[in-house]
């Protein structure tokens, strides 16, 4: 409908970057919403960040690094704490709008998901695609984890591939085609953020790793890849931890997330860690998606 014309596209007065992809559940789209957004910023762009709010209320909102993930989502936040506007709601385009009129600097847009939400008018799409787990077994849902058929990839402006491990050099240069790659950083305590910790002391026994992501599996990893085993709880993605179900016998350490630490810093004690990390992109990725920017606004 929404090709046809039989549906209302609104537009907004900036240029909109939407980074979605085409299966279900996560492919590491918001450490890249993050990554861009500090990549534009560094470039002389003042982002704003938009989102759905998985799991919030719905509705038109504001966020900050400390607003309820029962409002907001458990992204959201994390975007707010690294420093740009954000605004969440099931409408996008109502939230960009909201967005725009709060912070006037903003001259560019970035949609945290949404790539099939066609009623916002969008400049760049980047589709992100877990590596590790592909598009399945290429089938729409519920037969298969597609949202699209796989030949939507054809459509968009930049396809971005999430990998283990360091960002491989064979990429065409052009920045359509590309790669990005997690880095992790110090661990920090949910309790209180401004303790850290280099991670040696979950070596010890008594340890459990929690994940409520797309890819829990991909967070494990990680924490092997630290030299640490802890026992390993996966949970579905945005899944809303209770005090009860974390309350594991004889645990000297909690390891997750940082979006399920959003979920977990109400009931959090001592024992609660999470591991920030940073999504490294491919220098090209960011001038192409810059050069986009720069040739609509002149349009």
């Amino acid at each position: 409908m929404y090709a046809r014309g039989l549906a209302r596209v609104e537009r907004m007065p900036v240029p909109v970057v939407v980074v979605g992809n085409i299966t279900a559940g996560g492919s590491g789209k918001t450490p890249l919403v993050i990554a861009l957004s500090d990549a534009l910023r560094s470039r002389g762009f003042h982002p704003g960040v938009v989102s759905r709010g998985h799991g919030g209320s719905g509705g038109v909102h504001a966020v900050t690094p400390d607003t309820d993930p029962r409002i907001a989502g458990d992204e959201p936040p994390i975007v707010a704490a690294a420093g740009f506007p954000m605004w969440v709601g099931r409408r996008r385009a109502a939230a960009a709008r909201a967005l725009l009129d709060a912070h006037p600097e903003v001259d560019v847009v970035i949609c945290d998901d949404g790539l099939q939400h066609y009623a916002l008018a969008r400049d760049v799409e980047i589709a992100v695609i877990d590596e590790a787990r592909g598009l399945g077994n290429g089938l729409l849902m519920p037969a298969g984890p597609l949202r699209e058929p796989e030949e939507r990839l054809d459509e968009v402006d930049a396809v971005v591939r999430l990998v283990s491990g360091a960002v491989p050099h064979e990429t065409q240069g052009d920045g359509r085609s590309t790669f990005v790659t997690h880095q992790p950083l110090a661990w920090r305590n949910v309790r209180d953020p401004h303790r850290s910790d280099d991670g040696t002391r979950f070596r010890g026994p008594g340890v459990h790793a929690v994940a409520g992501i797309g890819n829990p599996q991909r967070f494990f990893a990680m924490l092997r890849a630290q030299g640490l085993t802890p026992a390993e709880h996966p949970f579905d993605d945005h899944h809303a931890f209770t005090r009860k179900e974390l309350d594991y016998p004889g645990a000297t350490a909690i390891l997750m997330t940082q979006k399920d630490a959003v979920k977990c810093a109400s009931f959090a004690d001592e024992r609660f860690w999470y591991l920030p990390i940073r999504a490294v992109v491919d220098p090209s990725l960011v001038a192409f998606v810059e050069q986009k920017i720069r040739g609509s606004q002149a349009a």
